[in-house]
C-alpha cells in the first residue's frame, strides 16, 4: 500500500480570491503533492465554476494532478463533462482525474435548472453515467446510450487524453458503493465528520463485495478521504486535529487499517502554513510509517 500512497490539498474556487486560489495549487506543485482537489457546488454564488478554475489552474501549475471532488453530474450533461474532462487531460499533459457525484444537493440542484435525482432513481441515473462516461473518454468510435436518464445517439467522443482518465465516484449509500466496485475506478469518501472512520470498514465491504461479484479484484479499486481538520490546532469538535506527529499516526493507521491509498487534506484555516506542514512534516513521516 504504501508504494500507492497518494497526497492532495482541497482548494476552494473562490471567486473573491483568486490569487490566494493560485497561490495554494502552486505551493502544492511546489511542495510536491500529488492532487489538487476541488469540490463542484455552482449554486454557491461565491464559487468559481469549477472546470473553469481547474483550467486556471492547470496552467499555473507544472506537475500536481487535478481532481474534481466531486463533479456534479445533475448540473452537467455527461457527454459534456467527458469532454471538458477529456480537454482538460489534454490542456494540462494527462494530469486530470475526474470525480463525479449524483448531485448531493437536489433542492439546490432543482432551483439551478439542473435534474433532481433521489433515492433509486438516482442509483439508476450514476450507473448509466458511469457507463457513459468511460465510453466516452475510451474515445473509441460513436457512442449511443437510450437508458432512461441518458440519451445520446451515436456522438462522436474525443479529444484522446494523453493517460486514462480515471473515473471516481463520491459516495456513502449502500447502493452507490456498489456501483463503485462494479463500474467506478476509486471511491471518494466525504469527508470525515461525515464518513468517520469507524463507519468505514463496512463501506468498503460493500465495494469490495460489488467488484468480486462482477469479476474485479477489489485492491484495482483506490480508496480516497477527504480529511478536514487542522495541524498543531487543539483537539476540538469533529475533524482530525493535533500536531503533525498525531496527523501522520492517524493517516497512517488509516492507510493500514482503513485502506485509504488517497487523502485529501482540507485545512480549516491559515492554508498555506498548514500545507507546508502538511508536505513538509506528514507526509514523509505517514510514508516512513508505512513503508
Amino acid at each position: 500500500m504504501a508504494d500507492g500512497l497518494r497526497f492532495g490539498l482541497a482548494v476552494t474556487p473562490s471567486a473573491g480570491d483568486v490569487a490566494g486560489m493560485t497561490a495554494l495549487a502552486q505551493a502544492a506543485d511546489e511542495a510536491g503533492l500529488d492532487l489538487i482537489a476541488v469540490q463542484d457546488h455552482p449554486y454557491q454564488p461565491g464559487h468559481l465554476d469549477t472546470m473553469a478554475a481547474l483550467t486556471h489552474l492547470g496552467a499555473h501549475t507544472s506537475q500536481v494532478g487535478l481532481l474534481t471532488d466531486v463533479a456534479d453530474m445533475a448540473l452537467r450533461p455527461v457527454p459534456m463533462l467527458a469532454k471538458a474532462a477529456a480537454s482538460l487531460d489534454v490542456l494540462t499533459g494527462g494530469r486530470f482525474e475526474l470525480g463525479v457525484g449524483s448531485g448531493g444537493f437536489p433542492d439546490a440542484v432543482a432551483a439551478m435548472g439542473g435534474n433532481a435525482v433521489r433515492g433509486g432513481a438516482a442509483v439508476e441515473f450514476t450507473a448509466e453515467a458511469l457507463r457513459l462516461l468511460r465510453a466516452a473518454l475510451d474515445a473509441d468510435g460513436p457512442i449511443a446510450m437510450d437508458g432512461r436518464h441518458h440519451r445520446v445517439a451515436g456522438y462522436e467522443p474525443g479529444p484522446v487524453t494523453p493517460h486514462r482518465v480515471p473515473v471516481w465516484l463520491g459516495a456513502q449509500g449502500p447502493r452507490m458503493l456498489g456501483l463503485i466496485g462494479e463500474l467506478a475506478d476509486g471511491w471518494i469518501s466525504p469527508l470525515n465528520v461525515y464518513v468517520p472512520p469507524g463507519e468505514v470498514p463496512a463501506k468498503q465491504k460493500l465495494i469490495d463485495q460489488a467488484a468480486t461479484r462482477v469479476g474485479r479484484d477489489p485492491a484495482d479499486v483506490r480508496r480516497l478521504y477527504n480529511v478536514l481538520g487542522m495541524i498543531g490546532g487543539s483537539q476540538r469538535g469533529k475533524g482530525l486535529f493535533g500536531d503533525a506527529e498525531t496527523w501522520a499516526q492517524t493517516l497512517a493507521g488509516w492507510a493500514d487499517g482503513l485502506r485509504f491509498d488517497t487523502f485529501v487534506f482540507w485545512p480549516v484555516m491559515s492554508e498555506l502554513d498548514q500545507l507546508r506542514r502538511f508536505a513538509q512534516e506528514v507526509v514523509p513521516r505517514v510514508r516512513e510509517l508505512t513503508a
